[in-house]
């Protein structure tokens, strides 16, 4: 799926509120954009006390035809805990307080400071 420049600087925009969000929420960004061959990517990896944090940035415009929670999908979600499973084997197994998977969502209105969501455990 090709992407346009805009459309890649709306994410990584999106994705760089995420971190913010999450860090001043007390998480540690362990890594950005880490992909898994063709599987897919994860977002943000994150870590939130002993838990490992997988993150999924969903960043859009507003008016958009649906609020960012909306593009995780049953089949989205189900691809994020595959790459999460990935990650623990490439990373030294399951920490003591497990895996979770969150969602932020982005809201860039024309006009004013963005929205930012964050919701825990979706996945």
């Amino acid at each position: 799926m090709k992407t346009s420049k805009a459309h890649s600087a709306l994410g990584k925009y999106g994705e760089d509120l995420a971190a913010r969000r999450l860090t001043e929420a007390g998480m540690t960004i362990l890594r950005r954009n880490w992909r898994a061959g063709r599987t897919g990517e994860i977002d943000i990896v994150a870590q939130d006390g002993d838990a490992l944090v997988v993150c999924e940035v969903k960043t859009r415009r507003a008016g958009a035809f649906e609020h960012p929670m909306a593009g995780v999908t049953p089949v989205k979600a189900q691809r994020l805990r595959d790459l999460a499973e990935r990650w623990l084997q490439q990373h030294g197994g399951a920490p003591p307080g497990g895996v979770r998977i969150d969602v932020v969502g982005v809201v860039l209105p024309d006009r004013g400071a963005p929205v930012v969501e964050h919701v825990r455990g979706v996945a």
